[in-house]
Formats: structure tokens, sequence, C-alpha cells
């Protein structure tokens, strides 16, 4: 014979006990639907059994009465009723989740998002009108299951709307989760205290038929619990306190209220860390240099104490290394305990190689929430320890053309000064004079070859032209640059005295090439020879450290 009640006439098949209430007159039992095949609860009202008594019929009437006006996902439906040889039966939507009662471990974010659950629950209830006053708010009453989805169960005791309510009304509920107004008149209030005292119970882990052992000797509705909550946030403490405080005034008005204030709280009392900043760029200037720059830490969160440590993350281009040591970067002090710090970071470049880009993160571990952060750190090496002295091509090309116009001109003088004899003695004279002036006197002035003097003449252009072909102006004095720049004059001089008199004259040929190949190998010799050492110099940097 089965333990179990038959309800195969009205279309259950009963599977096991849920539980009984401690007046012995309700049992929660987990049936089947025989049609549907979906599993439902059955809570049995059992009037005429020994120790049981009529007033449940008033919490099975008020509870079909409450859900019949309730549709919310975290409110097991209500599906329907029937009644039996001894009472009723109510038939609910089955949760297959715990209560908070059986014995379990949350973390106090956790338990915050069972509040924060709670109290979106409780918000639906108080915005109804008229509004839903539960009564009975405790951990037996809540169901949790592994994704922290939160059930509010059991409305034998609610109340819809708040009226004043008899004085035997003071039993509806558990003793140690009722505050003071629940004898008399419930407010929205009324469930916040049962719901912070149900928080108590899970933060301190403290069964809710225990938790008189945290009530106040001179005031039983006082629960004490600050003492045994060392290490939560003393904001978030503020607020639990005030969802048990024994005079409603000093509660939050309502659950809308409460949940706001609760949202923005952080759960547990550990440092907050605050970087100055979370990027350092450093540049050296020069090779093997070391730079530094300054860091500071703060931690903003009052009777807490900030200790950590500096490392530097794992790169695959350093060298092994060790949480109290890195190749090329240092951070002082590299431990701490302290709320308000300035670190010296530091970059030590004599094994990086030059005119390159690193990039590293450094880690700080700490107590703080969350415990690690990361501090990014790029350095710029300096330039290439060789002489860089960039030729302006567009500057060549002006001086070059410079030659072309001025040999032009000055054959076309001469050849007129030719055909004018005249005048000739007295203008040749003048030239003369000029051009010594100009090349300082450095030689003496001969017209058997017209190239040679076009020549001669923009020596001195090219000393007074040399910088602008070089983009360096330090570079400008340099010997074999004003060398380069006269060539370069010498050759388009040769190039417009050609154009008037004839590219096939034996002195224009000579000239031509003697400027022409000169200037290329000169302009060739530069690049090729800093090329060479920029060669040399990478391949001494093949034991140093890559970015």
């Amino acid at each position: 014979m089965s333990i179990y009640p038959d309800f195969q006439a009205q279309g259950y098949q009963v599977i096991k006990e849920l539980g009984r209430n401690r007046e012995g007159g309700r049992i929660t039992w987990l049936a089947t639907n025989i049609n549907t095949g979906q599993q439902e609860v059955i809570k049995q009202f059992c009037f005429a059994q020994a120790g049981s008594n009529w007033s449940g019929l008033e919490a099975h009437e008020r509870e079909i009465q409450v859900l019949k006006g309730l549709k919310h996902p975290c409110i097991p439906s209500y599906l329907s009723s029937f009644e039996t040889s001894d009472g009723f039966c109510l038939v609910q939507e089955y949760i297959d989740a715990p209560n908070l009662a059986e014995p379990r471990s949350f973390s106090p974010e956790e338990i915050k998002q069972i509040a924060v659950k709670v109290l979106e629950i409780l918000v639906y209830l108080q915005n109804r009108i008229p509004s839903v006053i539960h009564r009975d708010i405790k951990p037996e009453n809540i169901l949790v299951d592994e994704q922290i989805n939160v059930y509010l169960i059991d409305f034998g005791f609610a109340r819809i709307g708040s009226q004043e309510v008899a004085g035997s009304s003071v039993f509806k509920g558990t003793p140690g989760f009722i505050p003071p107004e629940q004898m008399f008149k419930p407010t929205e209030a009324t469930d916040l205290y049962a719901l912070g005292a149900t928080l108590v119970c899970l933060l301190t882990g403290i069964k809710s038929t225990k938790i008189d052992q945290l009530q106040d000797a001179d005031d039983p509705y006082l629960i004490k619990f600050r003492h045994l909550l060392p290490r939560l946030s003393l904001r978030f403490l503020d607020w639990l306190e005030k969802m048990v405080q024994p005079k409603q005034k000093e509660r939050f008005p309502n659950a809308e209220a409460a949940l706001e204030s609760l949202k923005p709280l952080d759960v547990i009392r550990i440092p907050i860390v605050t970087l100055s900043q979370t990027l350092l760029e450093f540049k050296a200037q020069k090779l093997g240099e070391k730079i530094n720059q300054p860091i500071t830490i703060k931690n903003s969160v009052p009777d807490t104490l900030l200790e950590g440590r500096w490392e530097v993350a794992p790169h695959p281009s350093d060298p092994p290394h060790t949480p109290d040591y890195h190749a090329w970067i240092s951070v002082t002090p590299a431990k701490f305990k302290r709320n308000n710090i300035e670190f010296r970071i530091q970059i030590d470049t004599k094994n990086l190689m030059a005119q390159k880009d690193y990039k590293r993160q450094l880690i700080l571990y700490s107590n703080s929430y969350p415990e690690s952060h990361l501090l990014t750190v790029k350095v710029q090496t300096a330039d290439l320890p060789i002489e860089n002295v960039g030729l302006s091509y567009w500057g060549l090309i002006r001086l070059f053309s410079v030659g072309v116009f001025t040999s032009i001109v000055m054959v076309w003088i001469i050849g007129f000064f030719i055909s004018n004899p005249s005048s000739f003695l007295i203008w040749l004279l003048v030239v003369i004079v000029l051009i010594s002036v100009l090349t300082g006197g450095v030689m003496t002035m001969s017209f058997i070859s017209l190239v040679s003097l076009l020549i001669l003449a923009l020596v001195s252009v090219a000393t007074s032209q040399k910088s602008a072909v070089v983009e360096k102006n330090d570079s400008a004095e340099d010997p074999f640059t004003i060398m380069q720049v006269r060539l370069i004059l010498g050759f388009g001089a040769s190039v417009g005295a050609g154009i008037i008199i004839g590219f096939l004259n034996p002195f224009i040929l000579l000239a031509l090439t003697g400027t022409s190949l000169s200037a290329l190998s000169m302009l060739l010799y530069s690049p090729l020879k800093r090329r060479k050492l920029i060669a040399k110099y990478r391949k001494s940097e093949e034991s140093l450290i890559k970015p």
C-alpha cells in the first residue's frame, strides 16, 4: 500500500513529499500530471487531521485568491485546485530548485544578486493595485537554482492591500522575520524587514530557526550582525541595517527604494585601485639611456589597506624573468602596503635595438577588486648611431637648373661680346675681376676653354647654395657635400653650354663626361656607404632584445 495519497481521480500521480508546515496541517507533494506528463506541485490542506486546525482553510483560500491575480516568471503559477475528503488541494507550477534553508554556499556577490531579484519580485507585488504583501519571506520560501534564478513561493499568509488585522494575526509569519507593525497593519516596508533577516542568515551562515541568537536582549526586533561581517562593505552593511530596523519609518519605504539603493553598492569591503594612468610612453634620446616616469596609485575605500606587487607580463622576445626581476623594466617599489603611493617605472635601453618600438604590459596584483590591473608601457628607442645626411633631391634639381640657365646666359653674353670686339676687352676685364672675387681668387681665369670658364664661374654659387640640398643644416659644411654640390652645378653648366655650342664639341663632351660621372658616383656613394654601416650595426644587434 502506498504511503502517498491517491490523486489519480483528479489526474495526478504523487511522486514524493516535498515538505510539510510546522502545524502539520499542510503537506506539499511533487506529482505528475497524468494528462500532460508535466511535474506539478500539490499543496494539500488537511484540516481534519490531528494537530491541524481550520485556520488553514483561510490560508488556502487567500493563496488561491492571490495567485490567481499574479503573473510573474519568478512566482510559480496557480494551475488549479480540488477538494479532498479531509480538506483542499492547491496545484501550482513546479520549480526545480532548492530553497535557501538547505545547506549551500553563496559568495557575498551572489547573495547581493539574490537580494536584487527578490526585491524585483517585491516591486512587482507592491506596484499592483492593490499591492500584495507576502508577510512570510524567509529562506524556506525563496528558491534559488544553480544559475541564481530566484523564485518566491508560499503566499498563504499574503494580504492584498494594507489594512488593519486582528491581533491574532501576530502568528501569521515566522518568528525572527516579523517586524512589529505586522501585528496590526503591514505595509510595503514589512516584507523588507523579513528579506533583510533572510540576507543576514545567508551572510552569517545562521539557520533561520536560530536567528534569535542575533536578536538584542532588550529589543527582540533588533538584529545585531555587523560584528560577524568584518569583510563586507560598510555602505552595504548600512543598507542591510536599514532593511531590518524595528521602526518602519527608519526602513526603506518600499522595495523600489531599497532596490535602487542596493544596486550601486559593492558588497565586499576591499580596496579599490585607481591608477593615475594606464599607458606610459617612453622615448630615448640616445642608445643605452635609462629613462623613467612616475605613476600614482590610490585606494579610495576607507578602513582598508591596499597591498600588492608589480610583475612584468611574459613576452616571447624577452629573456626568461622572475616576478622580482626583468631584463630591462623595473618598478620601484616592486612591493607595497599603502593606500597612496608613487612608483617609478624605469626602462634600461642598453639591451634594446636602435630605432625600434617596444610594447610591454605590467601587471599589478593586489588585494583589491579586481585582483589585477594592467599598465601598458610603450618604448621608442634612439636613432641609429650612424650619421644620416639626407639629400634634398629637389634642391639638387634646382641647382642643376641654375647651372644650365647661368651657362646659357653667359655663353650668350660672351658670344655677344665676341661679335662686338670694341666692347669685349672692357667687359672681359670686368668678368675676370668679378669671377676672381666670387671664387676667392683661388684660380687664374682662362678662356682657352669655354666650359672651364663656366664651371669656375659657378663654384662660388655652389659654395653659397650647398645648404639647399641637405636636409640637416649641420651637415652643410661637410667637404664631401660641398664637392657634390659643385659637381652638380658643373654638370648643369656643361649641359647649358652644350645646348648653345653643341654637344659634339670635344670640350663639351669632356666636361659632360667628367662632371656627370663624378656627380653620379658621389650621389651613389653616400647611401651605399650608409646602408653598409647599417647592415653591419644590425648584425651586431642579433644578441639584443627584439621588439
